[in-house]
């Protein structure tokens, strides 16, 4: 049974999902490898927030809010940018980790 959900509970990371999900010009292995990715970019988040916190701390011409801003934009540029170029490696074990047998069993094939 699905479970409705409002939008206006649903943050811009679900809709991005939602959407990837309903992208019929995508294959299974493509999106499995996008939520991989997007998955990967959250958790390089988690981390590179405190790794930055402090290079702010030295900022003294902010206030907390401005401070708090330019981190967020730093952290997700950051993350964003490490997750796409494929190099952290995460997004890689995760993908593998999501994909059917018979999906990864097929693409394997593919490849030879």
């Amino acid at each position: 049974m699905a479970i409705p959900v409002h939008m206006a509970t649903m943050s811009a990371n679900h809709l991005t999902v939602e959407r990837l999900a309903q992208n019929n010009k995508l294959t299974e292995a493509e999106k499995i490898g996008e939520v991989a990715q997007q998955f990967e970019a959250i958790l390089l988040r988690q981390f590179l927030n405190e790794a930055t916190k402090p290079m702010l701390s030295q900022n003294e011409g902010m206030n907390p809010a401005q401070k708090s801003i330019y981190q967020d934009m730093i952290t997700n540029t950051l993350a964003d940018t490490i997750s796409q170029t494929g190099e952290f490696g995460l997004a890689q074990a995760f993908r593998q980790q999501l994909m059917p047998r018979n999906l990864a069993e097929a693409e394997a094939q593919v490849k030879r």
